[in-house]
C-alpha cells in the first residue's frame, strides 16, 4: 500500500534520503559508511549491492543483451538503453529553471545546476583544483600520477588523454584537420 500512497516512512539520519523498506535503508546506509560487501573476483570493482557486481559482471563477459534497434548502440542494463533511446525521440524530460538547458537524465540536471550556484564538490587532494563532474576530476588526476594509458603501436609516444592520443594518431595516418590553402600550415 505504501507504494500507492507515497507514504515513506524510513529516513536516513545523515541525508535527506527516505524510502519505503528497511532494507533499503539499511543498503542506503552503506553509502555514508563506505561499506561495500561485493567485490569482483577479476578487477578492483566493489559494489553495496549483489545486483550491481553482476551487472557489473557483464563487463568482462562482454555480454549485451541490449541493442538498439535504430543504430549499432547495444548496453548491458535496460535503464542504459532506455536513457539511449531519448537520444532518437530527442526527448529531454528535464529542464533548468535558470537557463534554456534540457536534458535525458535528472542526474545532468543535478551536474549543470551546479554550472549556475558555483558549487565545485569535487576536489583535488594534491592541488586545489576542484570541479561538478567526476571525469573531470579523474582526468585531471592524470597530471599527478603520470599515468598515460594511451601509446601509440607505430612510435614511442604515450599519452594520458584519449583526445592527444587520437590528434597524435593523425600524424602517422597523414590526416589533415586543418590546411592552410595560402601558406603550407597543416594542423593536424
Amino acid at each position: 500500500m505504501k507504494i500507492h500512497t507515497g507514504e515513506k516512512p524510513f529516513s536516513c539520519n545523515i541525508c535527506e534520503y527516505r524510502c519505503i523498506k528497511k532494507s533499503r535503508l539499511q543498503e542506503h546506509m552503506k553509502i555514508h559508511t563506505g561499506e561495500k560487501p561485493f567485490s569482483c573476483n577479476i578487477c578492483e570493482y566493489r559494489c553495496i549491492r549483489k545486483t550491481d557486481l553482476q551487472t557489473h559482471m557483464k563487463i568482462h563477459t562482454g555480454q549485451k543483451p541490449f541493442s538498439c534497434n535504430i543504430c549499432v548502440y547495444r548496453c548491458i542494463t535496460k535503464s542504459s538503453y532506455q536513457k539511449h533511446m531519448k537520444i532518437h525521440t530527442g526527448e529531454k524530460p528535464f529542464s533548468c529553471n535558470i537557463c534554456e538547458y534540457r536534458c535525458i537524465t535528472k542526474s545532468h540536471l543535478q551536474t549543470h545546476i551546479k554550472i549556475h550556484t558555483g558549487e565545485k564538490p569535487l576536489s583535488c587532494k594534491i592541488c586545489e583544483y576542484s570541479c561538478i563532474r567526476k571525469s573531470a576530476l579523474q582526468i585531471h588526476m592524470k597530471i599527478h600520477t603520470n599515468e598515460k594509458p594511451f601509446s601509440c603501436n607505430i612510435c614511442d609516444f604515450r599519452f594520458s588523454f584519449k583526445c592527444s592520443f587520437q590528434t597524435h594518431m593523425k600524424i602517422h595516418t597523414g590526416e589533415k584537420t586543418f590546411s592552410c590553402n595560402i601558406c603550407e600550415y597543416i594542423l593536424y
